[in-house]
């Protein structure tokens, strides 16, 4: 059955008297305050991490899940205390509307973010264990997008907490924009250029990849994510302008702290950095090649990460701390 940019967007009345994006912000301290927007608590199941693994193909298919006391690779938290809502509840792109500002500010995008790792002893992660999940609003701004669009820049902090503590601290910023009334138009698509050529310069290294519909669909289902964005290409390329699928964030930032821990000999998980800062500058498609460069800084205790698609464009940058 074909859709249509109508159809896809069926079900969204237009507002004649919308909220500002200041209104937003101070309805999302006025609902959630100083108080957590939520806790839970799972378990860190052996299954979860497996299926992770076999997604990345880091692990052979015919291989055994991991035992219990298995560290949890960095980033690898993303795969936990996915959102547990009903579909019915999603908003229209298929977010989670959770922490979503009041309308019409629900098209979100993930900027960026910090996750930070304890220092202290046992305090690390590890399959097997019951681990405190609890979520804080800690920022909302008004802010205007390049084109004099409103939009709210929204900062959520989630910590989590085994028995020896807080393990770790993960600050994220998401971007609020408009809904779209009106689908967006495709840009063309840009000319390829070819990878610089890196040479074989000490503290440099890098690792090509290309996702394919299989491991977007694989990876929204291990986080239960179901922006249409990551796996849907009429949606993409009928309403929010997007040439196809588009690679998930989180996804780029876990490859990218997969080449960081590889590079310090850390393939089983044990090893983890003390802190990574991380910006999504412009979005990776699927099916397209694109390359995490790794340069080390002088000293060996900060690392640059930047991504980048096949024409020439950089998509996320990172700052790693050891």
């Amino acid at each position: 059955m074909a859709f249509t940019p109508r159809r896809l967007l069926h079900g969204t009345p237009r507002l004649l008297n919308a909220a500002s994006a200041e209104d937003a912000c101070h309805e999302l301290f006025t609902r959630f305050g100083n108080s957590p927007i939520s806790t839970r608590s799972q378990l860190l199941d052996a299954n979860q991490l497996h299926l992770l693994n076999i997604t990345l193909n880091r692990t052979p298919t015919t291989s055994l899940p991991p035992k219990d006391g298995t560290p949890l690779p960095p980033g690898y938290h993303l795969v936990y205390f996915t959102p547990s809502i009903q579909g019915n509840e999603l908003g229209q792109d298929g977010t989670d509307r959770t922490v979503n500002p009041m309308r019409p500010f629900t098209r979100r995008m993930w900027a960026g973010g910090e996750l930070e790792w304890s220092r202290a002893s046992g305090a690390a992660l590890r399959i097997g264990q019951i681990v405190q999940e609890t979520t804080k609003l800690i920022s909302a701004e008004a802010k205007m997008s390049k084109t004099g669009a409103e939009m709210l820049v929204v900062g959520v902090e989630k910590t989590f907490e085994n028995d020896s503590g807080i393990a770790l601290t993960d600050r994220r910023s998401w971007i609020f924009q408009k809904e779209i009334t009106t689908p967006i138009p495709v840009p063309p698509r840009p000319m390829k250029k070819p990878f610089v050529d890196l040479g074989t310069g000490e503290g440099v290294q890098y690792r090509d990849f290309r996702q394919s519909p299989v491991s977007l669909f694989r990876f929204s289902a291990l986080t239960f994510n179901g922006h249409k964005i990551h796996f849907l290409p009429e949606w993409c390329r009928e309403v929010e302008g997007h040439r196809d699928a588009v690679v998930h964030g989180p996804l780029n930032l876990i490859n990218i702290l997969n080449l960081w821990r590889d590079s310090r000999g850390g393939i089983g998980g044990g090893v983890a950095p003390k802190r990574v800062q991380y910006r999504a500058v412009s979005p990776i498609y699927v099916g397209e090649d694109y390359r995490i460069v790794l340069k080390e800084d002088t000293g060996g205790n900060e690392s640059q990460a930047e991504l980048w698609d096949c024409f020439g464009k950089v998509g996320m940058k990172a700052t790693i701390e050891a």
